[in-house]
């Protein structure tokens, strides 16, 4: 998807789509990528934020090889998202390192029932183009705060069960809850 708004801010002008293989390998390219406002707001719309008041993707391109790259990068945004418990709004300043390593012949998978995770999360096959626009929503996206809280927020507890029913609390789902409320049941018939 195209996205308008955004600019690269490099000595000379380069787009934010980057083919790698036409990129000079002898020297470091640096980036520096910050949206406008429209595109912040469809940026936080299609991450279905409240507002996405700054973002910011600064970096470096380095070969690494014949023809690999290796990117470093930090990312710098302010994020506002619904508390999860009262749907306030919570604002949260991110700063967070993105690294990523393309290779032109990944390592290979081995074909398993289960496979295991890498060790190496950042190692990725080496795209014809490079779109920093993505890199950069995906790295925002990755960062976000899965369960924002705004402050004094108290978790919810919600229950549900059908009519005629007792709902079951979170708390009498824990292991040794049954145990305790036996022990309560049995000081108060004075057996213990």
């Amino acid at each position: 998807m195209e996205r308008k708004g955004f600019k690269l801010m490099e000595e000379r002008d380069t787009p934010t789509k980057i083919r790698l293989a036409a990129l000079r390998s002898g020297g470091t390219h640096e980036f520096r990528l910050e949206p406008d406002a429209d595109a912040r707001a469809a940026i936080a719309d299609e991450l279905e934020l409240v507002a996405l008041k700054k973002l910011r993707l600064q970096g470096k391109l380095i070969p690494e090889g014949k023809s690999d790259w290796r990117l470093e990068a930090m990312l710098g945004a302010t994020v506002v998202q619904p508390c999860v418990a009262t749907l306030a709004p919570v604002t949260t300043r991110i700063d967070a390192e993105v690294d990523r390593t393309y290779l032109a012949e990944p390592p290979e998978v081995p074909e398993a029932e289960e496979l295991e995770i890498p060790e190496d999360d950042t190692i990725e096959p080496l795209p014809a183009v490079l779109d920093l626009q993505d890199l950069l929503i995906e790295a925002l996206a990755l960062n976000l705060p899965l369960y924002p809280r705004a402050e004094g927020a108290e978790p919810v507890e919600e229950t549900f069960a059908e009519d005629g029913v007792e709902p079951i609390r979170e708390e009498e789902t824990k292991p040794f809850a049954g145990l305790a409320a036996l022990r309560d049941k049995m000081k108060d018939d004075g057996e213990a």
